[in-house]
């Protein structure tokens, strides 16, 4: 046992992880497979309850890293193929089919129950050697001269410091170092809110249709609607629109007011949850499209949501997390290998992941902007691929920037025929 500034430490691993969601859990779980000594703490107890539950198939990959593979073709989850959109009038697109596309076993992913999911990724920590504590609230992540050198805890009745060359925080959207950094840098466009609930016995297509993900316009354009087909004939319904619009002058401020009033402005939706029951509250999401300024530190890391979210309309989260954990994990085993856990070595991977997510944002923001993905595709139908490549989740890939000077120039086009209208 040491003393730190005044602070015993007891049982120092190398790498300290905060949070035992997807992030933390593939963070946690890749260190200890390369033969570290990583401590995991979460704040809840498993399993609980968390929004996010459609995959894309480039998590393949890291699941496949992580061991899960097995876990989830022997689960219930109900297999996803494909994204299909809806439009404001009720008009269903082609489908976006990924193993059409991609014929490998990475383009058939799942719809997952995320309590279900998320334990299963923290068991699969627990088995490849991760020091898991659920119920271990972290108070403070400890610095000593600019470097995390460890965090306070509240575990039981008792309270202790635990040192480690790293700590990873990976607590999702209220992460302990970014709020105390300052990092936090609030998207200046993705100003959405999003409101859900679940529904038992909602229509659902048949074949490989039965699991697609779909995007269901409200007729005003203003925001739209997610559906998610899940186990036990459970459908995910929720609306995302910007904050002011959901929830700022309404007759109602109650939540299944507002529900129902954007149900009704979704022609994609209203027959589909017409005979179902509802069979959870309403929950509230807002203002959720943030990323920190660094990635990483003087011994300290960010993963997951701790780093920034972008937006649930391609499903991107699941894979932003499993894609951040692992990269992090990598420069951690790397610096920890040479004796460096300084921000420049720690941080390596994230201007690389960084162009992902905006490649993924770019095609968020053109969604919310109207362009007119079906038009795009017939006029350029050699660069569907690329479309279909960033709805799978091929982010970390330049080849996919083909479609931006045909996107720019398609948006001059638009802009030119408003302007040179008749008024």
């Amino acid at each position: 046992m040491v003393s730190l500034n005044g602070n015993q430490v007891t049982n120092r691993p190398h790498v300290v992880v905060i949070g035992g969601g997807p992030a933390g859990a593939t963070t946690s779980t890749l260190l200890a497979k390369q033969g570290h000594r990583v401590t995991l703490y979460e704040r809840e107890t498993f399993p609980r309850y968390h929004i996010g539950e459609s995959l894309i198939p480039e998590t393949f990959w890291v699941l496949e890293r992580l061991g899960v593979l097995p876990h989830l073709r022997e689960s219930r989850f109900v297999r996803k193929e494909s994204v299909q959109f809806v439009t404001g009038t009720g008009k269903l697109s082609e489908p976006f089919y990924f193993p059409d596309h991609k014929p490998h076993e990475s383009s058939r992913t799942w719809q997952v129950l995320r309590s279900e999911f998320d334990s299963m990724m923290l068991d699969n920590a627990r088995a490849s050697g991760v020091e898991v504590h659920e119920g271990a609230r972290v108070l403070e992540v400890v610095f000593d001269g600019g470097r995390a050198v460890g965090v306070n805890l509240a575990e039981g009745e008792g309270k202790r410091f635990v040192a480690a060359d790293v700590v990873v925080d990976a607590a999702g959207q209220g992460g302990l170092i970014q709020d105390r950094l300052g990092l936090r840098q609030w998207d200046p466009d993705l100003k959405k809110a999003a409101l859900w609930t679940y529904w038992k016995g909602a229509k659902r297509d048949a074949g490989r249709d039965e699991g697609a993900t779909l995007v269901m316009q409200l007729d005003n354009k203003l925001g739209w609607f997610w559906y998610i087909p899940l186990q036990d004939d459970v459908v995910s319904v929720g609306v995302v629109g910007p904050f002011d619009y959901l929830f700022k002058n309404r007759e109602s401020k109650d939540p299944e007011a507002i529900y129902a009033e954007e149900v009704a402005r979704c022609p994609g939706v209203i027959p589909r949850i017409a005979a179902a029951e509802r069979v959870a509250p309403y929950r509230v999401a807002k203002e959720y499209s943030y990323r920190s300024r660094e990635v990483a530190g003087d011994g300290w890391v960010l993963v997951g949501d701790a780093y920034g979210f972008l937006d649930p309309l391609y499903s991107s989260g699941i894979l932003l997390a499993l894609q951040s954990g692992a990269l992090a994990a990598d420069a951690i085993h790397e610096g920890i290998g040479v004796g460096d856990t300084s921000a420049a070595r720690l941080g390596t991977w994230g201007p690389a992941f960084n162009e992902g997510m905006d490649r993924m944002r770019r095609l968020v923001c053109e969604f919310y902007d109207g362009f007119n993905f079906g038009k795009f595709v017939r006029k350029h139908p050699d660069l569907k691929g690329h479309i279909t490549d960033m709805l799978i989740g091929d982010l970390f890939n330049d080849r996919v920037d083909a479609i931006v000077a045909p996107m720019d120039a398609m948006r001059a086009e638009v802009a030119a025929m408003m302007t040179s209208a008749p008024e």
